[in-house]
């Protein structure tokens, strides 16, 4: 790897991450809290002189025109190490709040990972902080690189390899034959849909301050909310249903929504057979929880329908909001929802967890392999939306599934021993690595947070939130020692 490459890359995108703190900035002056300008006005210098270190201490980086060539193991190392420094600089202002730095590092990860997992024990902070978490929440829910390159010219050729390593799928399905077109596009239909969400929750009668953090993290399946009780504080089911149906656009995948809106034609949705599936989930595990919410909890139809519906699209998406306190259910109902944290949305979306589309191609290659073991013969290709699927997309997907339950496993076991609670430990593995959230018992619940966890088990949540951001891939080719080997040009 060329150290002069990975430091101009680096050096940009520290250079343009100072520009995000102008916002929470902006709200502090509208909100008179003058004290909230110094750690946004602080850490955008911070971020800035980061940047400036970057570009002049490594030699011949200040030289470096274009990033045109950029390697594919460089892009991986780019993605990776920008998103800790996002993290690390994202985390910096809550260490003014009194927040500790552990605690400030996981608030931080949390939120750009659109994990929505919070150490915040109480709500009486000002407006310019709670904007910020929503605000991070959005940034990072299509990815800092992915924005980069729809906005900055030096990544316009450098950009694909980034752009896959920073959100690897089973498939390197583009809109455009331009990456940064490609980009562009899907942040306006990012950006588009959040401020539908905003005009439709403000009519709601939400105030328009929690109408603007709210629909930042429903879009991004992020889950902060300004209000300490989510989106159950706000007692109103317009605002649920509002809310519900974004979610649903969150997990959506962003590629299938523009052609959607580019061709005019909603029946695209259902062309596509990882939406299907996704559709078909929702309305399955939603159905199922909606049924023990009658039967055990006492709930009413239209009730068990909206709170059922929310949670599974809320879960699903990992987006880990909440319109009522699930841990209050019976176990019946909680065990539903247990299993939807492994379901995942659509590749390509704000949402976490596994992907629709692996879990098709997955249960696809295994009826394939079932056929060939009675005909062995036999010519089977795995397709979806009737195109072949390549066998190595499909040996990476099967890699990724068991090094994804490896990794909740071993999680799992640490954060169980830890706290000395396998509910704990279970729901926290998962939760961190599917970025979803909130979890079962009354203290990590989605009406309560993590910070009472062990520091140890709030690390280990912490890489696995990372870990699951970048779709694990990433950081499995990092552990390799031969990735490890730098040259200056």
């Amino acid at each position: 790897m060329r150290l002069t490459y990975i430091a101009k890359a680096l050096s940009i995108v520290l250079g343009y991450i100072n520009i995000a703190f102008i916002f929470p900035i902006i709200v502090a002056f509208i909100y008179h809290d003058y004290y909230s300008l110094i750690p946004f006005a602080v850490t955008g210098l911070i971020a800035w002189f980061l940047s400036m270190g970057l570009k002049y201490s490594v030699k011949g980086t200040s030289e470096l025109e274009n990033l045109n060539d950029i390697k594919k193991g460089e892009a991986l190392f780019i993605v990776t190490v920008s998103w800790i420094m996002f993290a690390i600089i994202v985390a910096i202002p809550y260490l003014f709040y009194g927040i500790s730095p552990v605690d400030a590092l996981f608030e931080s990860v949390s939120g750009i990972t659109t994990t929505g997992a919070t150490i915040i024990t109480t709500y009486d902070y000002p407006q310019a902080f709670f904007f910020w978490r929503s605000f991070a929440q959005w940034l990072g829910g299509l990815g800092i690189i992915v924005l980069f390159i729809a906005i900055l010219p030096q990544f316009a050729v450098a950009g694909r390899q980034m752009f896959f390593a920073e959100a690897p799928g089973p498939t390197e399905d583009k809109l455009t034959p331009r990456i940064r077109n490609t980009a562009s596009a899907l942040w306006k239909v990012y950006a588009v849909l959040t401020i539908i969400c905003i005009m439709l929750l403000v009519i709601a009668g939400m105030n328009p301050f929690d109408a603007v953090c709210n629909s930042m993290s429903t879009l991004s399946a992020g889950g902060f909310s300004p209000n300490s009780l989510s989106t159950m504080g706000y007692n109103s089911n317009l605002i649920t249903w509002i809310m519900l149906i974004f979610m649903f656009f969150a997990g959506t995948s962003f590629n299938l929504l523009y052609n959607v809106i580019k061709k005019r034609n909603l029946l695209l949705f259902f062309k596509s057979e990882e939406f299907k599936l996704y559709f078909f989930m929702v309305l399955l595990m939603s159905g199922l929880i909606t049924t023990a919410l009658v039967l055990n909890n006492g709930y009413s139809i239209f009730e068990g329908i909206t709170h059922s519906l929310y949670q599974v699209i809320s879960i699903a998406t990992s987006t880990g909001s909440a319109s009522v306190d699930f841990v209050q259910w019976d176990m019946t109902a909680k065990i539903l929802l247990f299993l939807v944290m492994f379901m995942g949305s659509c590749s390509s979306s704000a949402g976490g967890g596994i992907k629709m589309t692996r879990w098709l191609l997955l249960w696809r290659t295994l009826k394939a392999e079932l056929v060939r073991i009675l005909h062995p013969n036999a010519v089977i290709n795995v397709k979806i939306d009737n195109n072949n699927v390549p066998a190595d997309i499909i040996r990476q997907i099967v890699i990724f599934i068991i090094y994804y339950f490896i990794i909740f496993a071993v999680g799992a076991v640490l954060i169980s021993m830890i706290e000395q609670n396998p509910t704990i430990g279970l729901a926290g593995s998962i939760t961190a690595l599917g970025n979803i959230g909130p979890g079962f018992e009354t203290v990590t619940g989605p009406m309560g947070g993590f910070a009472s966890l062990h520091i140890v088990s709030k690390s280990i949540m912490i890489l696995w939130m990372l870990v699951g951001r970048l779709e694990i891939i990433p950081f499995m080719v990092l552990l390799q020692p031969d990735f490890w080997n730098f040259k200056d040009k």
